[in-house]
This record gives structure tokens, C-alpha cells and sequence, in this order.
């Protein structure tokens, strides 16, 4: 799956995932990436907390869903290698764990190899693909899943990227429809609830530079999860999720983090 549809890596204009590297402290992010993120840290300092606290979100979700007996994974918009990743977190409580991680920047892909260090018992796989062409994704994993058995979705801070106009809320439909019952939907998202004046800056900001942002009300975020049985503690800002199953992010306490965390069963 790795060495599919290589593409030139993009570098005259900001990415999510390279931004969300730097925002990490990471190394694999460009001059552009570095300059629009240090644009959202003027209009918000906490910008890399609230990176880190969807990182946290992600490892207590697969911790709690690997608890559950979950042991198939598909993370969608990946972004660039951070340990733990997914992968080790699930592998640690479930060693045959089998996971298959998708992103489309191809930075992502020319470091695969990180992601794919698992348990001999599991299995991890990568797939270069769109969160826009479900078929394309859906396809690869039944390559590694066995889509008759229960798979966990992961969507960590992926849908404020993707406008109405591509239908997000639609393309999360596609994909949960593919899943059999006792699956499980795992979504973070940014929003302008409690900072609206900031995120419409930011919005602008970042649409100038070829970077579409549409964060949703919670009442728009909890439509992704139509049809599906939130796991307690239902819809929350995602430090709030379940936090004893991790350890508290630096300076997450220190104001609002403008997004969403849930966790939901497929009946």
C-alpha cells in the first residue's frame, strides 16, 4: 500500500498535517507551514495546545476502544508520524491489533515506515487517499480489515478542513455505512462556539493562503454521529473526554479549547 501514486510534495503553500508537525515541535514542515502557523499563534497562543490536546484525545479514545476488544483501526488524516501513535497504543492493549493509516500529503507517505513498526502479532498498513474519495479508502482497508468484524473510524481534527461543498457530513456517512455493526466513529473538530471573533480571523487567514477551515457548531459536529449510539461522556471539548485514561496536556487548563470530542457505537 505504501508505494502507491507517489506525488510531488507541495511546498508553496501551508498543509494541515505539516502545520499540525510544526505546531508538535516536529521537523517535517516548511518555511510556509511555520509562517501560517505562527500567523494562528498571533491570533491565538494556544494554538499547540490545542494540537496536543487532540493528540491526547486520539490515545485515549484507542485506549478506551482497544479496552472494548476494538482491534481493527482506521485513522484517516493520519498526519506526520508522532509517537505514540496509533498504532502502539491499540498494539499495547490489543498485540494483533491490525490498523490502516490514510493521509494525502505525501510527506506523510515518505515517512509510512514509522507507522508501520507495530507488533509482530498486529498488522499496520498505509494508504496515500482523500478523505474526498471514500471508495478509494474504503477499497484499501478491505485489503487488511476484515470488514466483518467490528472497525474503529478515527477522524482526529480532520473535518474542519472539509467544507459543506465537499460534503463532510455525506462522506462520513459513505464510510460509517461500509462498517458493520459494533463499530465505532471517533471524531475531534475545531469550532468557532466560543471564540468567534478569533476563528473568523483565522478562517480568513488561512483561506487567503489556499486552506479551507469550516469549523461546525456543536449541533453541526454532533450530526456526524446521526444513527449512532454516543459513548458516554457524549459530546464534549475534547480535554473532558474520558481524561483518566491519560495524562493532562500541558496548559490545557489555561482557557477554552474551541473544539469537540466524541466517541460513538454503530448499532
Amino acid at each position: 500500500m505504501t508505494g502507491q501514486h507517489p506525488v510531488e510534495i507541495d511546498t508553496s503553500r501551508p498543509h494541515p498535517a505539516r502545520m499540525y508537525d510544526w505546531y508538535l515541535g516536529g521537523k517535517d514542515n516548511y518555511p510556509v507551514d511555520e509562517a501560517m502557523g505562527r500567523q494562528m499563534l498571533a491570533l491565538d497562543p494556544r494554538v499547540p495546545v490545542m494540537a496536543r490536546v487532540n493528540r491526547a484525545f486520539m490515545q485515549r479514545a484507542t485506549r478506551w476502544l482497544a479496552g472494548q476488544g476494538v482491534r481493527q483501526f482506521l485513522d484517516i488524516g493520519t498526519g506526520i508520524p508522532t509517537e505514540p501513535n496509533l498504532h502502539q497504543v491499540a498494539q499495547k492493549i490489543q498485540p494483533d491489533a491490525r490498523v490502516v493509516y490514510c493521509d494525502n500529503d505525501p510527506i506523510v507517505l515518505a515517512h509510512a515506515a514509522a507507522l508501520l513498526r507495530g507488533t509482530d502479532a498486529g498488522v499496520t498498513e498505509y494508504l496515500q487517499a482523500d478523505v474526498r474519495d471514500p471508495e478509494a479508502i474504503l477499497e484499501g482497508a478491505r485489503k487488511v480489515l476484515d470488514f466483518n468484524e467490528p472497525v474503529a473510524l478515527s477522524l482526529i481534527a480532520l473535518l474542519h478542513f472539509v467544507p459543506d461543498e465537499d460534503g463532510a457530513h455525506e462522506l462520513v456517512r459513505r464510510l460509517v455505512d461500509a462498517l458493520p455493526p459494533g463499530s465505532h466513529l471517533v471524531i475531534t473538530h475545531a469550532t468557532s462556539d466560543f471564540t468567534p471573533e478569533e476563528s473568523a480571523a483565522a478562517t480568513e487567514k488561512l483561506r487567503a493562503a489556499g486552506v479551507t477551515l469550516a469549523l461546525r457548531s456543536r449541533e453541526e459536529f454532533t450530526r456526524f454521529f446521526d444513527g449512532l449510539d454516543l459513548a458516554a461522556p457524549g459530546v464534549q471539548v475534547p480535554q473532558e473526554w474520558h481524561p483518566e485514561l491519560g495524562e493532562p496536556v500541558p496548559g490545557q487548563g489555561d482557557g477554552i479549547i474551541p473544539g469537540y470530542g466524541a466517541v460513538a457505537r454503530k448499532p
